[in-house]
Formats: structure tokens, sequence, C-alpha cells
């Protein structure tokens, strides 16, 4: 498993340049999440990640497909509620990451019990990146934490000043998409490395 604190979700909008310049800030997870385009371009760019992601030596969790993340051998899939249940992914994927979002303590429990091996949870903050209902809040994580054993990741909203809250939460990590997608990534991801990292250890993804 995947000892990763910081989650970029891209929809790749930005293209080689801007990913690699993530990535060569200090990411160690990218998460291909894009909800627009016909299959075959999110095929062709999960193949454009995957081989970045390899030179930079980080993990990769495409979203949603299973079919998509084992042609091209990508790390893990991410699958929202509508998607594949996991028991149908883990035949796609094998022993690859599962993860899973989820929206509340029943669904985190469920997932839990279906062996993903972390949750996504969220919308912690308000977000116009995704329309996944109302705010949880911090509280929320405490709940679900208290609810699982695998890891919780804090999606939602999520600036780095919110990172130490979250992690002193039960959260194992953060997932974050326009927080890292401004004009200067270095300053972004460092900012968020540094806030993960004054945080303490935390839970591990593991």
């Amino acid at each position: 498993m995947f000892p990763c604190r910081l989650c970029f979700l891209t929809d790749f909008s930005g293209g080689e340049e801007r990913l690699r310049a993530v990535l060569a800030a200090g990411v160690p997870w990218i998460q291909y999440r894009d909800k627009t385009s016909p299959r075959r371009i999110l095929y062709e760019r999960a193949v454009q990640i995957r081989a970045i992601t390899r030179l930079f030596g980080v993990y990769f969790v495409m979203n949603d497909h299973a079919d998509i993340a084992a042609a091209v051998d990508a790390d893990g899939v991410h699958l929202g509620q509508d998607d594949l249940p996991i028991a149908a992914a883990r035949k796609l994927v094998g022993r690859r990451i599962v993860g899973i979002s989820t929206h509340s303590v029943a669904e985190a429990e469920a997932a839990a019990a279906s062996g993903a091996d972390y949750i996504g949870f969220g919308p912690i903050f308000a977000t116009a990146t995704k329309d996944a209902g109302a705010p949880k809040g911090v509280a929320a994580i405490r709940d679900v934490r208290d609810a699982v054993a695998i890891p919780v990741i804090a999606i939602g909203g999520i600036s780095a000043e919110r990172c130490p809250d979250l992690l002193a939460a039960g959260a194992s990590g953060v997932a974050v998409a326009s927080a890292l997608a401004g004009s200067d990534p270095q300053e972004s991801v460092r900012h968020f490395l540094d806030a993960l990292s004054m945080a303490g250890e935390g839970s591990p993804l593991a």
C-alpha cells in the first residue's frame, strides 16, 4: 500500500507541462478524474499520465474506469458510488489499489466491508470542483475514522491551512484539485507538503 498524504486530482486540462510541474514540486500521488471526455481520450491520456508518473516514481490512480486502469497498468482505480462494485472492479485490476468515494459513515462502512483499500470522504468543505452534496465538516472525519480501519482521504474545499485539523481528526491524507491548479504549482505544493509535515505523521496509508 502507498504512504501518500497528498493526492492531486487532475482532469489533465493543463496537459503534460502542468502535470510535470506538479510532480517536480513533490506531489506523490495523481488521480486522473475526467467526467466528460470520451473513453478513447481517457485511455490515451491515461497512457500519457502513466508514462509521466513512472518517470517521477509516483502513484497513478485512474478515476471510475477499472478497465482503463488495468489496460495502462495504473497503480489503482478510484470508484464512485455509481461505478462498478468493488468486487467487480477487483476482477479487472487484481491486486492493484482500489479506493472509493464515500459521503456517509454507512457508505464508508460498506466500502471497508467490501474490501476497499482506502476511502475518499467528503466534501468536507464547500467546493465548486464537484457537486457531491452539502459540506460534512471536520467532525465527520472523526465519525468515519471511528467506524473504519482503512485510510480516510479528506476531499472537498481542502486548503493547506486546514490540513492540520483534518489530520488531527483522523484523516490519513488529503486530495486536492483547484488548490494545486494555480499559476505557481511549486509554491502551492510546497505549502501543502509543509502543512502536512507539520501536522505530524497521522495515519499511514498502509
